[in-house]
């Protein structure tokens, strides 16, 4: 619209100077031809009044006084000049005194003599200005060309440049005022039609598949739009019925490998212990000496896998169900000291360049992930022949920073996208819940807990959260 509006005036104004300039040049030419009849006639009524003989020799005494008077009624220089060229007689002196000016060209005569009309204008220009000069015969009586009329028109700008420039200066207020207003019109009708775009655009960028997703409502919308709209709402449903379904999928499917993992665990006691009862059940013998201490070692077999069995149970439960979290204000480089004094291994350092940093948190569940993360630190340290564990604590602007570096085995590239998932382990024993574990309980106080590693060169696990914060689990 604007382009348009732009272009229009543009072509608007060239076609007005077009005009103009067309109109100057007709204006200019009829009157100079009307300039130039009215002194024709003046010179036929002077040549039917005069006593002299009409011939070429007395046209210098027949306007001798005549040319002036003629002249300053018609307000008008001219000059006479014979058929030859040579100048009779002008209405300025100072003319005829220019010896220059005294002789007509023999184009000019050529061209009067070639032109049908015998009349020759002949345009040019001094000193900047435009200027015509008309050229046609002064007849007798009987129509013979006695002399040639000279008539000089000089042509004056100003007032139609005038007129020009304000007719242009109203143009050109008229199209700012319609530019403006093409503006604000292209302005008010861009934000109408991108309107519901730009909600379609903010409803896109806030879509979420971890949460529940609001749909788009936008009142007198185009055909268009509304197919993007319903498309859109259309696409929120499906997504939602999608994640329902991926989400129960995910459940069941972990569920399921709890199941197995819970099962094959309790598996391994049950085993020795069936043995066990079998073996006792074949040697059994009331009558035997040795009855009491065969019976207590028999129990103790059977209480030892008791106990793992429990143990099993209690690691579950604490992964499938994590405490009421409790929101405490403590120093985590005391708290950190206090988990790592469980550790007897003379490997195991400690350093903060700190010695207080308060924080918001629970301190049963800090001590779990300092202990966990130490504990799988020293259980890399395999054939490690000169082990080493570094612990740190660092404030960070509004965040605590806990890592736990060692000079262990490392973790292979191919186990580094498994290592926070429950029952995953590189170890001979143990469940592996220790690190998802972990993972549950950072995440929890809005954390973040993340890794590198080196196979061969160690591993440095990094936990960061925030000073201030709200458990996401509130009781």
């Amino acid at each position: 619209m604007i382009l348009l509006v732009l272009i229009a005036s543009i072509l608007i104004a060239a076609i007005t100077v077009f005009q103009y300039r067309e109109q100057t040049k007709d204006y200019h030419e009829d009157r100079l031809e009307r300039k130039e009849e009215q002194i024709k006639l003046s010179i036929r009524y002077t040549l039917q009044k005069t006593t002299f003989p009409v011939t070429t020799e007395n046209l210098g005494s027949i306007f001798f006084e005549e040319i002036y008077h003629i002249a300053d009624v018609q307000n008008v220089n001219f000059n006479i000049y014979d058929l030859e060229g040579e100048l009779i007689k002008s209405s300025r002196p100072k003319f005829e005194e220019d010896s220059i000016s005294n002789c007509l060209d023999v184009e000019v005569l050529n061209r009067l003599e070639a032109s049908a009309e015998k009349r020759y204008v002949e345009e040019n220009s001094a000193a900047g200005d435009k200027y015509q000069a008309s050229y046609t015969y002064i007849n007798d009586n009987k129509f013979k060309p006695i002399g040639i009329l000279n008539l000089p028109y000089y042509e004056d700008p100003t007032f139609n440049d005038m007129e020009l420039k304000e007719f242009l200066g109203r143009l050109a207020g008229v199209y700012l005022l319609m530019l403006l207003i093409a503006i604000g019109l292209a302005y008010f009708i861009s934000k109408y039609i991108t309107r519901s775009l730009d909600e379609v655009t903010e409803m896109m960028g806030k879509t979420d598949l971890t949460k529940r997703n609001k749909k788009i409502f936008v009142k007198e919308t185009s055909s268009e739009i509304g197919k993007l709209v319903n498309a859109y709402n259309a696409m929120i449903d499906e997504l939602e019925q999608s994640a329902v379904k991926l989400a129960r999928s995910e459940r069941e499917q972990a569920w399921r490998e709890m199941a197995k993992q819970v099962a094959h665990e309790i598996k391994n006691p049950l085993t020795p212990m069936r043995l066990s009862v079998q073996s006792f059940e074949r040697k059994f013998d009331p009558s035997d000496p040795d009855i009491k201490k065969k019976v207590k070692e028999y129990s103790n077999t059977l209480i030892q896998q008791i106990d793992t069995m429990s143990s099993i149970a209690s690691a579950f439960s604490n992964f499938a169900k994590m405490p009421a979290q409790q929101n405490e204000t403590l120093n985590v480089v005391k708290i950190v000291r206090l988990a790592l004094d469980i550790f007897n291994e003379p490997y195991i350092h400690f350093i903060c360049d700190e010695e207080e940093i308060i924080a918001k948190w629970d301190r049963t569940q800090l001590i779990r992930v300092v202990t966990n993360l130490v504990k799988n630190a020293t259980q890399a340290m395999i054939d490690q022949p000169s082990p080493r564990i570094l612990v740190t604590v660092a404030s960070e602007g509004n965040n605590v920073k806990i890592s736990v570096a060692d000079n262990g085995i490392g973790i292979a590239d191919d186990f580094t996208e498994k290592i926070f998932e429950p029952k995953f382990t590189t170890k001979s024993s143990g469940m592996g819940l220790g690190l998802g574990m972990v993972k549950n309980i950072v995440e929890t106080f809005n954390g973040s807990i993340d890794f590198t590693s080196q196979p061969g060169k160690g591993t440095v696990f990094t936990v960061i959260f925030p000073k201030n914060n709200a458990s996401k689990n509130k009781n």
